[in-house]
């Protein structure tokens, strides 16, 4: 089993006690832009978790080989933990709550604590602590440590709920916007040597719209996403346009704001001559051209969200497969689309079941040889990373089959 102990600036000799203390003061002393970012648990999940706190969880709900003691480690996460213990690993609240007062926020679990598995009376409860020299779990370590300075975001440390490099790319790709907005956005007309193609540390030029010009001033926005054409989201079964998926191509920022110049005309007079706004193209992710979109970066997703099931009926459907082309299939670890969003009560993090269609064939048993419908079946899991008003997109977890267009997401069982 693998140990692993945080670093401090401290000198001699202390307990891994002292240290969990003093990692607490510094979490509430140090780090209250992390805080502000870290989703509180929904009132659902502490009602959750305040009923397994009391009662403990029954032993039915663990997976046959729930380890007795687990150290969590770097390169964990909240799915996989949960998977560890549950049969349900969307039951997250229900884990963290067999040791509520142990994990006080169940978005943030670091790699180092001990979860130690508790069995009596039906009942199974988990609780955190370290791991000995001798290896007897509660039991105080004493750790040597060399005195030095470490600075780093408790975020950083914090356990992420997938592993990052497989939504990463989403939560900076996929944009869903209505198509008067890419319209109306600003878009990018000119490069300084008047290269058609244009790529990361190119400088170029933008201009807005006459009422809602480029302005490089205070308040402003200054980082811009590249964006080209939108493609319509329809839903499968109404056709109904719920939302334009913008291409990402690329990131800008705002050097100079779109103005006027004065100049002699030639006749004695002076004219006023149009100046557009100055951007440097800081990445992209393929050549960018004269008429793409500039659209304002909006502000970071925090990663780290707790898995959990949808608290109503869910009944969504697959609009799409992210980059995918013509591809019509999605496989395990790719993004999909679905038809309900923010206005339909999904969140981050909610944990949905995926069904097949249910395949239509003739029966050959039957002389007339009719046409039927094979029923729908459960085809693996997906979890919803990120939403909009009307649209969100879901990381396929696992799955049996390739997943379409049209197949339905459903609350888990």
């Amino acid at each position: 089993m693998h140990h692993t102990n945080h670093p401090q600036a401290h000198f001699g000799a202390v307990s891994r006690a002292a240290l969990g203390a003093l990692t607490l003061l510094v979490a509430v002393c140090g780090t209250a832009s992390v805080l502000a970012h870290t989703p509180p648990a929904t009132a659902n999940e502490r009602a959750t978790a305040q009923q397994v706190a009391e009662k403990g969880l029954p032993l039915a709900e663990l997976t046959p080989n729930a380890p007795d003691h687990y150290v969590v480690q770097r390169g964990d996460t909240l799915w996989g933990i949960a998977g560890l213990y549950l049969r349900r690993p969307w039951y997250w609240p229900q884990l963290w709550g067999m040791n509520r007062q142990a994990i006080a926020n169940p978005h943030l679990i670091y790699s180092g604590q001990t979860l130690t598995l508790e069995r009596q009376d039906g009942v199974a409860r988990l609780r955190t602590g370290t791991h000995g020299a001798q290896g007897a779990p509660g039991a105080l370590e004493t750790v040597r440590i060399s005195p030095r300075t470490r600075s780093a975001s408790l975020s950083d440390t914090a356990l992420p709920t997938l592993k990052p490099h497989l939504i990463e790319p989403f939560l900076v790709e996929p944009l869903v916007v209505e198509a008067m907005v890419l319209e109306q956005a600003p878009r990018i007309v000119a490069t300084v040597d008047d290269r058609v193609l244009m790529t990361t540390g190119d400088r170029a030029y933008a201009r807005g719209e006459a009422a809602d010009p480029l302005r490089a001033e205070p308040g402003q926005p200054r980082l811009y996403r590249i964006v080209r054409q939108a493609v319509p989201l329809k839903d499968p079964l109404t056709q109904e346009v719920l939302g334009y998926e913008a291409l990402y191509v690329g990131k800008a920022e705002l050097v100079r704001g779109e103005s006027t110049e004065e100049s002699a005309n030639g006749k004695g007079g002076r004219v006023s001559e149009y100046v557009p706004a100055t951007i440097d193209i800081l990445s992209a992710k393929e050549e960018i051209r004269a008429g793409d979109r500039l659209l304002p970066e909006p502000p970071r997703a925090f990663m780290n969200y707790t898995p959990h099931a949808p608290q109503t009926e869910v009944d969504a459907r697959v609009v799409s497969i992210y980059g995918s082309g013509a591809v019509a299939n999605a496989a395990q670890n790719q993004v999909i689309a679905i038809n309900l969003g923010e206005q339909d009560g999904l969140q981050t993090g909610h944990v949905l079941s995926l069904l097949t269609q249910g395949e239509r064939i003739k029966d050959t048993t039957d002389p007339s040889r009719p046409v039927i419908k094979l029923p729908s079946e459960s085809n693996g899991m997906a979890i919803v990373f990120r939403t909009f008003e009307r649209v969100s997109y879901a990381l396929i977890l696992d799955v049996r089959n390739t997943v379409r267009v049209g197949d339905r997401l459903v609350n888990p069982q």
